[in-house]
């Protein structure tokens, strides 16, 4: 199943004027969300509507005679024309306020799709119509009150409905902004030139220098450095590059300079076509019906059918007056007022988006989030995601030295150099608590390692051939470490073999515990990464995912998702770089790591601040809590119709009870708090 069942867009209650526009986000050339600004004013359409029939409501409901009635004060508010104010008041909260649920009850009466629109608008209408008629002489009660207040509450929930799922993707242009704006391009006369990246063609070379963005996908044609692929590959350690190796635009330079040979540019980049991919996969969606919308649909039929029977069984059937069997179909009418209805799924999903905030959960896609509880595959990123992101020590091996001596006197060396595994080493001892002392004499042993004089001795940090050419070494177990993707390097002090320490990427100490309660859920787990396939192995063996898929670009990803997804699978994808953008966006559910780049963050439907593993797990089972909380608001929305509707239709007319529209109003407004406290008994572990 792909995300043809979900949808980024609003639903037809949430975007009453989608005639004129579908409301599809689809991003222009410059990655622009066309959509957005669209949804935005429809979102500040509904709360200055709100606000302005607020204002209107005030009055009417001072004037209404019911209302004066209920709080004992009589005519004691009335005074001459009175009537004729609160018809004027009424009709301006039913055109103002009302317009975009009488818009929609056009738009699914031509689509013939009755719905929440439709309910809305034939009950407000019911109430205006008939009230109008009492005011303008017709024997009755008149019920602008409750044509005023069910059009503020329906506002208002919508309102609340679509801030929440607000937030039209920007993931376009965040995958721009990875180039840089400009290139240093080489000239014939030997100089560089400033040129922006448009202007580079085939052929040209640039020189990067240390820390710069690389600008177009190339060959290295001069220099060597280290460069970092991982928010593009996925791999988890720079790379290093020298002559005739390709490098992509967007990944960074180490502290060497390059100079590159432009080869693709434009449209044929490799960062482009991940940026098509993003696009497609987004565009792709289309819309679908929540809970609500499915509820006001057969409730639309009820309320319609009963009103009708109820005014036809009594004026016809039964011979009773106009103005009586009129008053009994209002009364069903009011009745099944979705009032409750309209809030029933708004303060379910306000209550739970911020529950989810509270918990570092940030929903951005209340389609795919409603979705995540039917889930039965969960696929994890590797790098940065089921692990740190950066090269540490995952080992220490002792020889002739404790592991806190030996972490020491390798952070001694590593101090004055720049490679990862320097940063690691030093990150080790940092941890430890370790004081590093000062040395003398470092040297960059090129393709061996690195010495130096610490605390008057010789210490050198070596690759395993080189440690192997100047000592005789124990035996060990380090080919298992290096089978299992690990660079191990040896310490030597003074020709002595002190020991050996084997980096990697950082396996999270979360993510066993997330996979295993995912496990426990029934839900399969997948790794999918750029790594290399031992490296890969070696986490899975660790964590103990189900299924492993390494060495994949960003298409392959997504592919991959698709293939899940095609053997009648919903699927989570979760991830925190750029190469993980087009599977977040073509899976059912995109989760992204909150400490990864703005791409994976703007793609995904709901973003995790922390980078714990563990939350994919607590947004499945929010999720569920969600759920099941709509499930019984729409109950207590729609159930007491059950017994109110035949009462308000005065099936026991002949025992005497016989509702009237003001204890239908009362008995729909009831329905109606009972929604809104169940909602705020939302609780993750519920």
């Amino acid at each position: 199943m792909n995300r043809s069942t979900t949808s980024r867009s609003e639903s037809a209650a949430e975007d009453p004027s989608r005639s004129v526009d579908e409301g599809h986000p689809h991003p222009d050339h410059h990655g622009h969300d066309g959509g957005h600004d669209h949804h935005a004013a429809m979102v500040e359409d509904f709360r200055r509507r709100f606000f302005v029939s607020l204002a209107a409501t005030l009055p009417i409901l001072a004037l209404s005679p019911m209302i004066q009635q209920w709080l004992g004060v009589g005519g004691a508010l009335g005074f001459a024309g009175d009537t004729v104010v609160l018809l004027g008041l009424s009709t301006f909260v039913y055109s103002y306020g009302g317009w975009p649920f009488l818009a929609g009850l056009v738009d699914e009466l031509r689509g013939r799709t009755p719905g929440m629109m439709t309910l809305v608008a034939f009950a407000i209408t019911v109430a205006y119509v008939y009230s109008t008629a009492v005011a303008l002489g017709v024997p009755g009660q008149m019920f602008f009150w409750e044509t005023a207040t069910l059009i503020d509450l329906m506002l208002v929930g919508h309102w609340i409905e679509m801030r929440s799922v607000m937030g039209a993707g920007r993931a376009l242009e965040e995958l721009a902004r990875l180039l840089p704006s400009t290139a240093h391009r080489l000239a014939v006369n030997g100089g560089t030139e400033e040129v922006p990246i448009a202007d580079l063609t085939p052929g040209d070379r640039v020189r990067v220098k240390s820390g710069e963005k690389i600008p177009a996908d190339g060959t290295v044609v001069d220099g060597t450095s280290s460069v970092n692929e991982s928010m593009l590959t996925g791999e988890s350690v720079p790379v290093k590059k020298r002559d005739g190796d390709e490098v992509i635009a967007g990944s960074v330079n180490g502290s060497g300079s390059l100079v590159v040979a432009v080869e693709k540019t434009g449209a044929s980049s490799y960062l482009n076509q991940v940026i098509g991919l993003v696009r497609e996969a987004q565009a792709s969606r289309s819309r679908t019906q929540n809970l609500a919308d499915r509820a006001a649909y057969w409730l639309t039929l009820i309320a319609l059918t009963a009103g009708a029977l109820t005014f036809g069984t009594w004026y016809l059937g039964l011979g009773q007056t106009f103005v009586f069997s009129l008053e009994r179909a209002v009364t069903v009418m009011v009745i099944t007022c979705p009032h409750a209805l309209g809030l029933a799924i708004p303060l379910v999903v306000s209550v739970s988006t911020g529950l989810g905030a509270q918990r570092g959960l940030l929903i951005r896609d209340r389609a795919a989030f409603e979705q995540a509880r039917t889930l039965d595959t969960v696929v994890f990123d590797k790098t940065g995601t089921l692990t740190e992101g950066r090269f540490g020590v995952s080992d220490v091996l002792p020889f002739q030295a404790t592991e806190d001596e030996l972490v020491r006197v390798a952070a001694a060396v590593e101090q004055h150099s720049e490679h990862p595994i320097a940063a690691g080493i030093l990150r080790e001892a940092e941890d430890r608590g370790l004081d590093v002392p000062d040395v003398d004499n470092f040297e960059a042993l090129t393709g061996r390692g690195v010495r130096a004089t610490v605390e008057r001795a010789e210490v050198r940090v070596l690759s395993p051939g080189a440690a192997g050419d100047e000592t005789d070494l124990p035996e060990h177990d380090a080919a298992t470490l290096q089978n299992q993707g690990k660079t191990v390097v040896y310490v030597v002090r003074d020709g002595i073999p002190l020991g050996a320490l084997a980096l990697a990427d950082i396996i999270r100490e979360e993510s066993r515990e997330a996979i295993a309660t995912l496990h426990g859920l029934g839900i399969d787990v997948v790794m999918l990464t750029g790594d290399n396939e031992r490296v890969a192995q070696w986490v899975a063996e660790e964590v103990g995912v189900d299924r492993v898929i390494a060495e994949v670009l960003p298409d392959e990803k997504s592919r991959v998702v698709e293939d899940l997804q095609s053997e009648g699978r919903l699927v989570a994808m979760t991830g925190d770089g750029v190469n993980d953008a087009p599977a977040l966006a073509t899976a059912d559910v995109g989760i992204a790591i909150g400490a990864g780049t703005d791409v994976a963050v703007e793609t995904a439907d709901i973003v995790l601040v922390e980078s714990d593993p563990r939350d994919a797990v607590d947004v499945i089972r929010l999720a569920q809590a969600t759920y099941r909380k709509m499930v019984q608001n729409l109950w207590w929305a729609t159930g007491y119709n059950v017994v109110a509707i035949p009462l308000a239709a005065g099936v026991l007319a002949t025992a005497g009870i016989l509702l009237s529209p003001a204890v239908g109003a009362l008995l729909m407004s009831l329905s109606t708090v009972i929604v809104a406290v169940n909602a705020r008994f939302l609780a993750l572990d519920e």
